[in-house]
C-alpha cells in the first residue's frame, strides 16, 4: 500500500459533550440536524436514531417554542430505552433564555446549547439574555457553540462597522466587512462567555456563510484569532449535486489546511427524501481525505471504450450493496474493517495496478480480453478467477479477507 502525507490539524482546546470529545486530538466528530416538530416526540426521537446508527455521533435539535422545550425529555428517554445514547444538541433562537430558565429538565438533559449572537436580542436586551444562558450552562455544566451566521448576523455591529469603514482613504468592500464582522462577533461572544463564567474548555465556535470562497476566508481568519474548536460547515449548502460539490469544495480545503474539529453537511432533502445523506456524505467526505475511517471503500474505474460490458459495474454495485449490509455485524465482529479497501477494476489498463494498491482487488476483463479475472491481495496476485460466477466468488475471497486479517487473535 501507499502512504499517504498526512494532514497536521491546528492545535486546539478540547470539549466534552456528553461522552464526545471535539477538539485537541479527537477524531474530527460528524454532527447532523433533525428536521422534525421537535415537539412530535416520537418521530424527532425516530429520525435521531436512524442519524445516530447511520454515524452521527451529535444531533441537534430544533428547540424553539415551549412544547419543543418540554418534549425533550420524552425524546431522550426514548432515545435512551432504544439503546442510542447520541448527545442531543438544543439548537435556540430568539427565545432561548426563556426556555431554558423555565424548563430545567431540558437545560439539563441537552449534551450542548447552541446560540447565535444574532439572534440573541436587540440592543440592551443582547448582553443580559445572552448572559442568563451563559449563566444557565453554567449551572448544568453544558458546553456552547457560539454560532455566527451571515443570514442572522448582529445588524448593530455590522451597521458599525459599515460606518468605521465608510470613513476610511479607501473602504473595504461590503463582502470584506461582513466575513471580518462575522469573526469579530464569534470572538467577542466566546470573550463574553468567558467573562461570565464559562471555561474556555466548554465553547466551540463557528462563522457558517453559504459561498465557498466566503468560508474559506472566514474560517481562516478565525482559526488565527482563536484556540477553540471550530464546528464547520457551508449554510444553506443547496440540494443535490450542487449542496454537496458546494460543501466539499469548501470543507476540504479547509481540513486540508487542519482546519475543522467537528463537521455537518448541510444538505436540503430531496422531497421525502433521507435525511441521513448528509451524514453519509460527510463520512464520505472525511473518509476520501484520510482523516477518518467509517466503512470499507470500492475504488471502479468509470468505464471507457475498452469496458463495453457493464459486467464491472453490476459487480461494483454488488461489492458496495455487500459492503453497507455487513457492515453493521463487521463493525462488531471484525474491529478495523471500516479501514478495508477494494477495487473492482474494468480492463487490463490500470485494473493490476488499481487492484494492488487496495487491500482486495480484482481486475474483470475488458472487450477482447481472455475471460478471466486475476484477484490481488495485499498487493499480490492470489487467484485467477473464471466462469460465469465470478462475481460471487469475489464476494466469498473478500469476505475470508475479512475474517482472515480482521479476527482478534
Amino acid at each position: 500500500m501507499l502512504e499517504t502525507s498526512r494532514i497536521v490539524r491546528r492545535i486546539t482546546r478540547q470539549v466534552r459533550i456528553g461522552g464526545v470529545r471535539v477538539g485537541g486530538d479527537a477524531p474530527i466528530v460528524v454532527q447532523s440536524m433533525t428536521n422534525t416538530d421537535t415537539t412530535d416526540s416520537a418521530a424527532t426521537a425516530e429520525q435521531v436514531i436512524q442519524l445516530a446508527e447511520t454515524g452521527s455521533e451529535l444531533v441537534r435539535i430544533t428547540v424553539n417554542t415551549e412544547q419543543a422545550a418540554s418534549a425533550v425529555e420524552d425524546i431522550r428517554k426514548r432515545l435512551d430505552a432504544a439503546g442510542c445514547t447520541v448527545p442531543l444538541v438544543g439548537d435556540f433562537h430568539y427565545n432561548g433564555h426563556k426556555l431554558l430558565a423555565k424548563f430545567p429538565a431540558c437545560a439539563e438533559i441537552l449534551a450542548k446549547y447552541r446560540i447565535n449572537p444574532g439572534n440573541v436580542g436587540r440592543g440592551d436586551r443582547h448582553d443580559s439574555q445572552f448572559r442568563q444562558m451563559i449563566e444557565i450552562a453554567c449551572r448544568y455544566g453544558k458546553p456552547i457553540r457560539i454560532g455566527v451566521n451571515w443570514g442572522s448576523l448582529d445588524q448593530n455591529l455590522l451597521a458599525q462597522r459599515l460606518d468605521e469603514n465608510a470613513a476610511q482613504p479607501t473602504p473595504k468592500s461590503l463582502a470584506e466587512v461582513t466575513r471580518n464582522a462575522l469573526v469579530e462577533s464569534a470572538v467577542q461572544s466566546a470573550e463574553f462567555a468567558v467573562h461570565e463564567g464559562l471555561t474556555h474548555n466548554a465553547i466551540i465556535l463557528s462563522c457558517k456563510v453559504s459561498r465557498v470562497q466566503d468560508l474559506i476566508s472566514v474560517y481562516r481568519d478565525l482559526s488565527e484569532r482563536s484556540d477553540m474548536p471550530l464546528h464547520l460547515g457551508l449554510t444553506e449548502a443547496g440540494m443535490g449535486d450542487k449542496g454537496i460539490i458546494a460543501s466539499s469544495a469548501a470543507l476540504s480545503i479547509l481540513l486540508q489546511e487542519g482546519i475543522g474539529d467537528t463537521i455537518r453537511m448541510s444538505l436540503t432533502p430531496e422531497p421525502g427524501g433521507d435525511r441521513t445523506r448528509e451524514v453519509r456524505v460527510t463520512q464520505d467526505l472525511l473518509q476520501s481525505m484520510g482523516l477518518r475511517s467509517f466503512s470499507p471503500q470500492v475504488t471502479a474505474c468509470p468505464g471507457c471504450g475498452r469496458t463495453t460490458s457493464d459486467f464491472f459495474q453490476h459487480l461494483a454495485s454488488q461489492v458496495q450493496s455487500h459492503l453497507k449490509q455487513q457492515m453493521p455485524l463487521w463493525r462488531l465482529q471484525y474491529p478495523g474493517v471500516e479501514s478495508l479497501s477494494v477495487a473492482v477494476m474494468g480492463c487490463v489498463v490500470n485494473g493490476p495496478g488499481e487492484s494492488r494498491h487496495a487491500d482486495i482487488g480484482i481486475s474483470l476483463p475488458g472487450s477482447g480480453e481472455h475471460p478471466v479475472a486475476p484477484v490481488y491481495e495485499d498487493g499480490e496476485k492470489t487467484v485467477t478467477l473464471r466462469g460465469d460466477d465470478i462475481a460471487a466468488q469475489f464476494l466469498a475471497r473478500v469476505e475470508n479477507y475479512i475474517q482472515n486479517r480482521f479476527t482478534d487473535n
